[in-house]
């Protein structure tokens, strides 16, 4: 058996895979983001740890754990956790949908050696601007800064001890050459730090460490390998087998991700298409990020005082967009408008704008940005010839619907089962425990494809259009 471990924002996720891959155990534990000014989004590393505790636990009460042999870690991506010379943690760790170091991202995004190197825009929400602000605002914790990881990484830390990394997360953080899969001394340089900073690199299928001898006893288990694992999307990715040129997937989480496998380094930095290692060897992908996916939905529940999932099922069928626009910029945007001050607006409210109609403009808008990194990537030669939704977004026929018909290309829908990022941890983790390869990480079993409506292609293109000069008019861009 193997475990996959997935530390996301809202929570951590752990399930148990028999060799088989059959799901034979699950768990979750909450968490939750403080955002104690705007624009920032932090949490407590200490949070992790005791939701990883508490996930073990209930994993161990649900399936015999001294048969596991390899565990995969996924997680957030880009936040910024700072240690001291004893591994302390120096501050809350800031989060990959924190905006605070704009300024700083443009900043070093003015050096071109970043966009020539790491394939990708300086984004405020990647990790190496967030130190340039704690360099600039926090200095003194800045000084004492010994060891800088990622969340998940964080998480291994605990796990084995081993300050390490992996290609796909570290190709987030600006300091990695994107195609030598190494870190940059000139990139670290530039933001003060060196490689004595960074955690040793490994593939997302190979092995990191090992389980500390004292978590393997309290668990009952031996002390397994753990695999370098994988960023959330890589992970998900390899869960629901997006590891070759031509297949992608769709998700609807927290944030909205268009994310396409390719075998090829083939960076288009001006398109704000994100261009990263994929958690396997020899391989990349092309990304499109949306902020607010997810959370625009739950923002409005949350205004209208509602359940989303309540929100969303009295819709009916799919029909062609209203007049009223919605631009889910709640605290910026990325692919394809790299934004970070834009903020959310409702446009072309009247007398007859009930909720259901802001209902759907706000699946509408989350489905134009969609259309955006679609065009986005496709412009740069990327091929998407199969796309898979996941996230819990796709639990809203209307939703997907909305998407395939936006993109002109089917949907397909796994069975139910969670294909996401702990799953393709363990797929990971039985990688590095067993030495397989891409050929374990197949597609999942489809239970249904929505197909687009070709009667409303145009209407849905044209209002996508009316979405573009919205956020024109709202930026004067």
């Amino acid at each position: 058996m193997y475990i996959g471990l997935d530390l996301g924002t809202s929570g951590l996720k752990g399930i148990v895979i028999d060799d088989q891959q059959n799901v034979v155990a699950e768990a979750v534990a909450d968490l939750t983001v403080q955002r104690p000014h705007d624009g920032w989004s932090e949490q407590d590393p200490a949070a992790w740890i005791a939701a990883a505790t508490q996930v073990m636990g209930q994993l161990k009460a649900r399936a015999d754990l001294s048969a596991v042999r390899g565990i995969g870690l996924s997680g957030h991506m880009h936040g910024a956790t700072l240690l001291d010379a004893d591994d302390a943690v120096l501050r809350p760790c800031i989060l990959w949908n924190d905006t605070r170091a704009a300024s700083e991202a443009a900043v070093l995004d003015d050096n071109p050696d970043f966009r020539r190197l790491t394939g990708n825009i300086v984004f405020a929400g990647f990790t190496a601007p967030k130190l340039a602000w704690v360099r600039n605002h926090e200095p003194d914790l800045f000084a004492r800064t010994a060891k800088v990881l990622l969340p998940k990484d964080y998480l291994r830390l605990w796990l084995t001890g081993e300050h390490v990394a992996e290609m796909s997360d570290a190709a987030g953080t600006s300091w990695l050459d994107v195609a030598a899969r190494d870190w940059s001394d000139d990139l670290l340089a530039a933001t003060g730090l060196d490689r004595d900073a960074m955690p040793r690199l490994v593939e997302g299928s190979q092995v990191s460490g090992s389980l500390r001898p004292a978590l393997a006893a309290e668990w009952g288990m031996s002390a397994v390998p753990v695999a370098g694992g994988g960023g959330d999307n890589a992970a998900s990715a390899v869960g629901v087998g997006v590891v070759q040129p031509g297949q992608a997937f769709v998700s609807l989480g927290t944030s909205g991700v268009l994310f396409a496998a390719s075998d090829s380094y083939q960076p288009d930095a001006a398109s704000a298409v994100h261009t990263f290692c994929h958690a396997l060897p020899d391989t990349w992908h092309q990304m499109g990020v949306i902020l607010a996916a997810g959370d625009a939905i739950n923002w409005w529940a949350a205004v209208a005082g509602a359940k989303a999932a309540d929100l969303t099922a009295g819709l009916g069928p799919l029909r062609a967009p209203g007049r009223t626009l919605f631009l889910p910029y709640l605290g910026g945007e990325r692919t394809p408008h790299n934004d970070a001050e834009v903020r959310g607006q409702l446009l072309h409210l009247d007398h007859a704008t009930d909720r259901d109609a802001i209902t759907r403009a706000v699946l509408e808008g989350v489905t134009h940005a969609f259309r955006d990194s679609f065009d986005a990537l496709t412009g740069t030669g990327t091929r998407i010839d199969r796309l898979i939704g996941v996230g819990g977004g796709t639990r809203s026929d209307y939703w997907v619907q909305a998407i395939a018909t936006a993109l002109d290309l089917p949907v397909e829908i796994p069975v139910s089962g969670d294909f996401g990022g702990a799953f393709g941890a363990a797929r990971l983790g039985l990688m590095a425990a067993t030495g397989a390869g891409v050929e374990i990480a197949t597609p999942p079993q489809i239970a249904r494809v929505v197909e687009p409506d070709a009667r409303l292609h145009d209407a849905f293109a044209e209002a996508h259009a009316r979405y573009r000069a919205g956020y024109a008019q709202v930026t004067d861009k």
